[in-house]
Parts: C-alpha cells; sequence; structure tokens
C-alpha cells in the first residue's frame, strides 16, 4: 500500500526527486571525499612538515566541505518541496474522496476515524517521503561508498565492517517487527481518543444536562492510557535502538584502534591511513544508523498508508451513471416505485414496498411513530443513500440515472439537525445560492420567520455565527437553515421535521409563507405535530417502514387508524397541558 501510495501521488514531483537524488549523490561524494584528503594531509603534510601541502590540501577540504553542505541544502529544498506537495495532494484526495461518500460509507468509518486519516495518518506519510527521500538515498550512497573507500585505505581490517553491519541490520529486523502490530494499534487508539473528544465537545450541554462529566473524564482518561501505554511500547523500542546501535558502532571504532594500532607499530598502515579508515567506518554505520531509523519509519508510514487507502479505494454507493440525465423533464414530481431499503446487516427493512407519487406544487406530509423510517425516505429522495430495490424518481428520472449536481440542484433540504457553519448570518444562508443579493437574503429570511431576530443580531446579516451555529437557539438555527433552502428557489423543498424546535404560532406564520410565496414549489414535509400537516395536499402515514395510508386530514381521521390514534394522542396531550396551565 506504502509503494502504490508514493508512487501515485510522487509521480507529478518526479523531477524533484531527481533533484533530490542528483544532490544528495553530490553531497555523499564530498563527505567520501573528506577523510582521504584528511590521510593525505596527515601522511604527507604533517609527517613531512609540508606546510604549502597542508594549507593547499586544507583548503580544498574547505571547497569539498562548503560544495558538500549547498548540494545538502538544495536536496532538502527539493525533498520538502515533493513530501509538502505529497502531504496537499493525499489530503485533497481523501476530501474528495469523502465528500462522495454517502451515509452509509460515513458511518463505516466514523467522523473521528475520517478526520484522524485526513490528518495524522497523511502526516505520518508526508514525513517518511520528506526523510526517505533524504535520509533513505545517502544511507546507502555513505553506507556502499564508505566499504569501498574503506578497503582502498586498509583491507586487513575490512573485517571488522563484515561483521558489524550484519550486526546492526539483524537488530534493527527484531525491534522493526515488533513495531508494525504496535503502530497499527497506536492508531486504532487514536481514532478512539478523537473520536471520544469529539462525541463530548458536540454533546457537551447533554454531558453537563445528566451530570455525566466524572463518567466522560473517565471514559477519555481509559482511551488516553490506553494510547499512552501503546505509546510507551514503541517509545521503549524506539529508544532502546540507539544505544544498542551506539554500542556497536563504539565497539567496531575500539576494534579499529586496538587492531590498526597493531598494523601501524608494525608499519604496515601509516597513521593518516589508520584515521581515514576509522572516518570511513563511522560513515559507514551512519549510513546503516540512517537505514535503521527509517526502518522505524516505515512500519508506521505503512499503517497509516493502509489506512489511507482503504478510504480511497472505497467504493461510495452513490455511483454516479457513465451516461447521467442533466435535465428534468418533470421538475418538482417525487415517485416511490415499490422502494425496499435495508442498511446493510439488518434483517429487517426500513423501508418495505413503498409507492406513492407527488405532483408539481403539492404540499405533501410524511407522518409517522419514530423509527418508522420517515428520514430513510427523505434520504432516498436526496439520494444521501440508493434504495436496496425498487426506483426513486425525482423530476420524472431515476435518481440514479440523474447527474449528482443535476438532481442536488433542483432540491432544498432542511435536515432534521440543521447545522450552520462558522461565518455570518449571510454566509450561511447564501449557501443556498451564492450570487444572492441582500434583498434576495432578506426576503428568504422573511419567509423563514427569521427577519425579525437577525435584524435584532448586533451586525444583522453580519451578525457572527459560531461553528454548528451554537450562537443562535435551537429554533433561530431551523429557521436560518429554512432561509437557506428558500433562497435556492428549487423545484423540490424538502423538510425533514424541520418545525420541530418552533411555537406553534411560529410554525403555522412559517408555513402560510412557504405555502403563499412559493406555490409552485413541490414540499416534502416530514413532521412529529399533526397541527403541522392539516393543511397539507396529501399526508403520507408510515408505520414499520410501510405505507399505511395516504389522503387528506379529514380524509384519514376518518379511515385511516394509525393516523387517527397519533392525532388523538396529540389532541389529548394538549388538552392535558391545557388544563394544567389554567
Amino acid at each position: 500500500m506504502l509503494r502504490q501510495l508514493l508512487w501515485r501521488f510522487l509521480r507529478p514531483y518526479r523531477w524533484h526527486l531527481v533533484g533530490v537524488l542528483v544532490f544528495q549523490f553530490l553531497a555523499a561524494l564530498g563527505m567520501l571525499y573528506l577523510p582521504s584528503l584528511n590521510a593525505d594531509i596527515v601522511d604527507q603534510g604533517v609527517a613531512l612538515g609540508d606546510t604549502d601541502y597542508i594549507w593547499r590540501t586544507g583548503g580544498l577540504m574547505l571547497a569539498v566541505s562548503l560544495g558538500q553542505i549547498v548540494a545538502a541544502v538544495i536536496a532538502t529544498r527539493f525533498a520538502a518541496q515533493a513530501s509538502m506537495a505529497l502531504g496537499r495532494d493525499v489530503r485533497d484526495a481523501v476530501y474528495a474522496r469523502v465528500s462522495g461518500f454517502s451515509e452509509r460509507e460515513v458511518s463505516k468509518y466514523g467522523a473521528g476515524s475520517l478526520i484522524t486519516r485526513n490528518t495524522n495518518d497523511v502526516q505520518q506519510v508526508q514525513m517518511l517521503a520528506m526523510l526517505g527521500s533524504t535520509m533513505l538515498v545517502s544511507a546507502p550512497l555513505l553506507a556502499v561508498g564508505g566499504i569501498i573507500m574503506a578497503l582502498r585505505q586498509d583491507v586487513k581490517l575490512s573485517w571488522l565492517i563484515a561483521v558489524s553491519v550484519p550486526a546492526l541490520l539483524l537488530i534493527a529486523g527484531l525491534i522493526v517487527s515488533r513495531m508494525v502490530p504496535l503502530f497499527r494499534s497506536y492508531q486504532l487508539k487514536l481514532d478512539a481518543v478523537n473520536r471520544i473528544m469529539r462525541e463530548q465537545l458536540t454533546g457537551v450541554r447533554v454531558v453537563r444536562a445528566f451530570v455525566r462529566e466524572v463518567i466522560e473524564a473517565e471514559r477519555y482518561r481509559i482511551a488516553n492510557t490506553d494510547i499512552m501505554v501503546v505509546g510507551r511500547k514503541v517509545g521503549s523500542l524506539f529508544v532502546a535502538m540507539f544505544p544498542v546501535v551506539m554500542l556497536v558502532l563504539n565497539v567496531t571504532i575500539m576494534g579499529v584502534i586496538w587492531f590498526g594500532s597493531i598494523e601501524v607499530d608494525a608499519g604496515r598502515v601509516q597513521i593518516g591511513t589508520l584515521l581515514a579508515f576509522m572516518q570511513y567506518v563511522g560513515q559507514i554505520l551512519m549510513g546503516v544508523l540512517m537505514a535503521t531509523f527509517m526502518t522505524v519509519m516505515i512500519p508506521r508510514a505503512a499503517v497509516s498508508a493502509e489506512r489511507i487507502s482503504e478510504v480511497l479505494d472505497e467504493t461510495s454507493t452513490l455511483v454516479e451513471s457513465t451516461d447521467p440525465v442533466r435535465t428534468l423533464p418533470e421538475p418538482g414530481t417525487v415517485e416511490f416505485d415499490a422502494v425496499t431499503f435495508t442498511f446493510p446487516g439488518a434483517e429487517v427493512p426500513v423501508l418495505s414496498d413503498l409507492s406513492f407519487r407527488v405532483r408539481r406544487g403539492q404540499t405533501v406530509a410524511v407522518v409517522g411513530s419514530t423509527g418508522a423510517g420517515k428520514t430513510t425516505l427523505i434520504s432516498l429522495v436526496a439520494r444521501l443513500i440508493d434504495a436496496t430495490s425498487g426506483a426513486v424518481r425525482v423530476g420524472g428520472v431515476d435518481v440514479r440515472d440523474l447527474e449528482l449536481e443535476t438532481l442536488w440542484s433542483g432540491i432544498g433540504l432542511v435536515p432534521q439537525r440543521p447545522f450552520l457553519f462558522a461565518g455570518t448570518v449571510a454566509s450561511n444562508v447564501r449557501l443556498g445560492r451564492e450570487d444572492a443579493t441582500d434583498d434576495e437574503v432578506w426576503q428568504a429570511l422573511e419567509i423563514a420567520q427569521a427577519a425579525s431576530f437577525v435584524r435584532a443580531m448586533e451586525g444583522g446579516l453580519d451578525a457572527r455565527i459560531s461553528q454548528g451555529g451554537t450562537t443562535v437557539s435551537g429554533g433561530q438555527r431551523q429557521r436560518l437553515a429554512i432561509a437557506r433552502a428558500v433562497l435556492r428557489r428549487p423545484a423540490l423543498l424538502v423538510l425533514d421535521d424541520s418545525f420541530s424546535a418552533l411555537d406553534v404560532a411560529t410554525d403555522a406564520r412559517l408555513r402560510q409563507a412557504l405555502w403563499r410565496e412559493l406555490p409552485e414549489v413541490t414540499k416534502l414535509v416530514v413532521a412529529q405535530r399533526v397541527s403541522t400537516v392539516t393543511d397539507a395536499d396529501a399526508i403520507l402515514v408510515l408505520e414499520d417502514g410501510r405505507l399505511a395510508g395516504m389522503g387528506t386530514h379529514e380524509e384519514l381521521l376518518a379511515t385511516n387508524q394509525t393516523y387517527r390514534e397519533i392525532a388523538e394522542s396529540q389532541l389529548t396531550v394538549s388538552a392535558s397541558a391545557g388544563e394544567a396551565g389554567a
């Protein structure tokens, strides 16, 4: 997964990688050349007292050092540009993929996990690309080049290299093999921490209302402790690696000094040559150490790449037709033809054999008990999910044959939980239509019965709205969401229990304004209150996912037992509330 992901997203920046390779090669040549020059200074300059030779060779060493530094800086710049661009492109790809997910795929992964994959996991792959294109290139150059140069200096001591390098590789292999499962576990536990944190921030009002602060704090503490335990195990292995590597390095240097001094004493090796050999051994082991460091990073990046690839390879159930329909022959119409929907793994369908038709300009309400499938019906109309069987037609065309942009541009949707974005009142309402004028925004707010409280807010249309709309009440949030949908002037207005937070008087004024100002717009309304739907052209009654009845308020009261029970229960509750108030 890691190799395919890097190849896919680094391919556009291959010339940056070529630049890294070229300049890292030049930098490595400079590093490998310096010990030989140092040996020459000792053997031919210091030993013979040739000061001019020392100055000339020292000047050459200085020039090589400066060249090596410049080459390393340029290589690092190329690597940084490629890796940062990689991170940007992967995040863009994940975001674009997730944006195309249906509710089913989002629920499968969870919001917390998707956020982690697009932040922490991408960062791991990005860091590997950055360090890998520098360290992973220079490490073999230093190791192989150091071996060649060391053999040129003294073949007799080369057996020390043949012992130390395999020892280092064996140590690294053992440690890395234990790190891979720990990294996978760490990322999963990081998902859990993000999920719990997100739940607690989103549901902070519920936590406080039910006095669950202690319980939620304990829940977070357990998740946080779990990730700490795994992180400590990873850290212990990581920390243990470097002392062991340094032990091997220092023992090797001691061996070079011990056996090299014997050769110097016998006159078979010059002191400068021994010093150069020691430096080459250090470079060889440094190359192995850098490779070892990369082998620690690769497993974690591999786990992250696997998690990213899962999202990128996920097939959305919202597959657009290869030859999509881009026009609606009957805008505003909705038809369900024997529609059944079942969630994956569920034994009982949410909706069963549902058939009805909504004509253009009609106001059709959907009522039913909790769990009857009302919101699922709305999701099928907007194609947030696809029917398991049967056909859903909007504008006279099966939604699976429609271009998604064409479908969504013709629908004004107010979901059951309206969401406002951080910004202003105007920016949130203009999500319905970006080119709308202020007058058009105010008109939409008037229809949605939101103009009065917006005028009272500091700044009016420019009043600040926090993320999620927490700076306004639930009823105000619903009315702003309705204004956003109204501003769109869609052929089909879908209101999923969008009046639940409104008082009866505001509910009535809002419905009258919608019916009066948008007579040509088809309205599909999910409601809990019977009083909200009494003036609808038709009412659909759902019971256990099936159509239990369809007709006007009066017709259903006379003929439909399910609707009559819903209406009578609400009337009883209202009467009881009235008596209590009296």
